[in-house]
């Protein structure tokens, strides 16, 4: 009877404590403010977007009428079917196919070259003591700032003495050159948070260069190598200065057709024709971005880029 009357005295105690409700956040000021940049923000790219999109899905005689906010009376795809199929790029009316084949056949080996060359860089000066490894950086972190424009006939007599200007290889091998710089400042600052301790016992272990770097190394560095892939899918997929200086005649990437396709043509104007091609070709980096953005956020809260 004691124990019963204990716990039912303790379960009255606790019952009788007073309930504190939480208080509910309050609307400042501040909070409007930011909501309120952040609207304009987010506007300032929709509405573009926007535009181009109903733009795309329009007829023509809608296009005409000058309401360019308003949504197609008829949706129709017709657009986006010329421009992938019948589209003329200066003589040759191919559509935008024959760019995005060869956009896709310049990013594959750019992005190979680049993040094979920059990762190994990378790992070489922040792991192992590298004779000049200071001059070195330092030098890297010049080229990073130097403009395409004042190397870009250095590049042009490189490419050609080689032989590969004018092919796709020869522009992937000048996207590799420019972005091995600032990849391998990205990889390096990344690595340099690996523990001492951790390559002092592999080196015990009788690991080698090549040995560290694949069984240790690169299995720790898929936040990273998200971050670096993405950044280059990006920048290799929207570059139309490299792709229209190094590239052929028949190995021009997606963005000169573009180019080609918008500033020249005969007779009227097809605005629907030309937003429907910006937006193919602006489509697949759009798509990275929507299946790798948490990723990518991943990456470089795990340091991926440091101040």
């Amino acid at each position: 009877m004691t124990d019963v009357a204990s716990a039912a005295a303790i379960g009255a105690t606790v019952d009788s404590r007073p309930v504190v409700r939480r208080r509910r956040k309050r609307i400042t000021g501040r909070s409007i403010a930011v909501l309120v940049f952040l609207t304009v923000c987010a506007l300032f790219f929709c509405v573009p977007l926007y535009v181009v999109l109903t733009t795309s899905l329009k007829t023509m005689d809608e296009i005409r009428q000058g309401q360019i906010f308003a949504l197609p009376q008829t949706w129709t795809l017709e657009a986006w079917r010329f421009a992938w199929t019948e589209a003329c790029s200066g003589i040759t009316c191919e559509g935008l196919r024959v760019g995005f084949l060869n956009s896709v056949l310049i990013l594959v080996p750019s992005l190979i070259l680049s993040v094979a060359l920059s990762i190994v860089t990378g790992y070489a000066l922040a792991l192992w003591d590298v004779r000049w490894a200071g001059a070195f950086l330092f030098l890297l972190f010049m080229c990073a700032f130097v403009p395409f424009q004042i190397i870009m006939y250095p590049l042009i007599a490189m490419t050609r003495s080689i032989g590969v200007y004018g092919t796709i290889w020869g522009v992937a091998v000048v996207h590799a050159v420019l972005a091995m710089p600032v990849l391998t400042l990205i990889f390096r600052n990344y690595y340099k948070d690996v523990p001492q301790e951790i390559m002092s016992a592999a080196i015990m272990d009788s690991g080698s260069f090549w040995r560290i770097f694949g069984e240790i190394i690169l299995p720790m560095s898929g936040n990273i190598l998200i971050v670096v892939l993405i950044l280059q899918i990006t920048s290799i997929w929207n570059d139309y200065l490299i792709g229209v200086t190094f590239g052929g005649f028949n190995t021009q990437p997606m963005t000169v057709n573009l180019a080609n396709m918008v500033t020249v043509s005969t007779g009227t104007a097809s605005y629907n024709v030309d937003m429907a091609a910006a937006l193919l070709t602006a489509l697949p980096p759009l798509l990275i971005y929507f299946l790798l953005g948490k990723f990518f956020v991943a990456g470089i809260t795990a340091g991926a880029i440091k101040g």
